[in-house]
């Protein structure tokens, strides 16, 4: 038995819930519907947003927060009232449970179909706030607030804000509180490791600094606008390895090419695509040997120190890399906090196609663990030293 099916199991058996269920409303008449727990209803929107992922389709979270509703002296009438408004102004098909227990209840919406999101808002917001106003009076409907959350979220060209909306993804915060103290010793080693990689490699920044400004004109530091946990933008800082004239639809081009799939192979014989174009004519000479070294990356250990990132994690994308992705492939943003090594580099580095990087971040999210983390930084140097698939 799975373990969804376990928690329903539970929900069904459950004393609270059978006495919910049968709370009458004021005209004695009408049952209340059953509202999942919340550990059910938060695995119901994990297994719905995943299915989403994989049909590319539709649906939409309700968040009806209830809280000043329910602080009357007849919370069990009030909540069958509202069960009862709810239910009238939703489909069978629609799952409904406590998001936040006794505080937020949650509604998932699939088979949206090709309706417009604010019609769909409109029709379910006229619907509910008339059913609420018949059986609780409009002062107390008043004081319940109803927010949509569609998923997936659409990225136009333009858009500057990739943060992902949270609401959609309540598994992780409460995975993170199940490993708060693993986080605290994570955040520690990146505070420690990355102070130790400044100080070791301060000779090697100064030589690096000064080749660059022998050898060909702008600054030494290259920044980029990347996304970090959730979707959050933070600035990264590399060594420059280009020209400052470079003209970035080249590289988003071939990315776009890599991430479907279909980059011309560029690359030796029997190799697989690499995520860095090969031969690029933007690159400068000493930006050749930094790239290929991969010592273009040590100023991300001030990124690491900041928070932006963690020593071991997925490679943050670029905003224009993200909406490239697949649905699924933008979990490797969601699930943990980017790094300047990870799985996908130890095994194999470059030399990888796009769909085996985002699935072996995925496996780092899900087993994550600080033995896995060390395991990783020891292999890095080797990695780095055979330089395989670094260009």
């Amino acid at each position: 038995m799975s373990p969804l099916e376990m928690e329903m199991r539970r929900a069904e058996n459950s004393p609270q819930l059978d006495a919910k269920a049968h709370v009458s409303l004021p005209d004695g008449n009408t049952p209340m519907r059953l509202l999942l727990p919340e550990n059910a209803f938060v695995s119901m929107l994990y297994q719905e947003r995943r299915r989403a992922e994989r049909a590319k389709r539709r649906f939409v979270l309700v968040l009806v927060d209830v809280r000043k509703a329910l602080s009357s002296d007849h919370k069990d009438r009030t909540l069958g009232a509202l069960n009862h408004a709810i239910s009238q102004s939703t489909r069978e098909t629609d799952i409904i449970g406590w998001y936040v227990e006794n505080e937020v209840i949650g509604l998932i919406g699939t088979e949206l179909g090709e309706a417009d999101n604010q019609l769909i808002e409109k029709k379910f917001l006229d619907k509910i706030r008339k059913m609420c106003r018949a059986v609780l009076g409009t002062e107390r409907t008043a004081s319940i607030s109803v927010s949509f959350h569609f998923f997936p979220k659409e990225y136009d060209e333009g858009d500057n804000d990739h943060s992902a909306n949270t609401a959609l993804y309540p598994e992780f915060n409460k995975k993170d509180e199940q490993r708060r103290f693993a986080l605290v010793i994570k955040r520690c080693i990146d505070i420690l490791g990355s102070l130790a990689a400044l100080l070791l490699f301060a000779p090697v920044f100064a030589a690096i600094s000064l080749a660059i400004k022998l050898s060909s004109k702008g600054p030494v530091f290259f920044t980029q606008e990347r996304l970090g946990e959730y979707g959050k933008a933070f600035t990264v800082f590399k060594f420059r390895s280009m020209r400052t004239d470079c003209d970035t639809r080249i590289h988003q081009q071939y990315v776009s090419q890599f991430i479907a799939g279909k980059a011309d192979g560029a690359t030796p014989e029997g190799q697989k695509p690499v995520f860095k174009i090969q031969k690029d004519p933007r690159i400068t000479r000493v930006g050749q040997f930094v790239r290929k070294t991969s010592l273009d990356e040590l100023p991300q250990f001030w990124n690491v120190l900041r928070g932006d990132m963690s020593l071991v994690g997925p490679r943050p994308p670029i905003a224009y890399e993200f909406r490239a992705y697949d649905l699924w492939h933008r979990r490797r943003v969601l699930e943990i906090k980017p790094g300047i090594t990870g799985l996908w580099q130890v095994k194999g580095r470059s030399r990888t196609r796009f769909d085996e990087m985002v699935r072996l971040d995925l496996q780092y999210a899900r087993d994550w663990s600080i033995w896995l983390d060390l395991r990783i930084l020891l292999q890095t140097p080797a990695a780095v030293i055979l330089r395989e698939g670094a260009h």
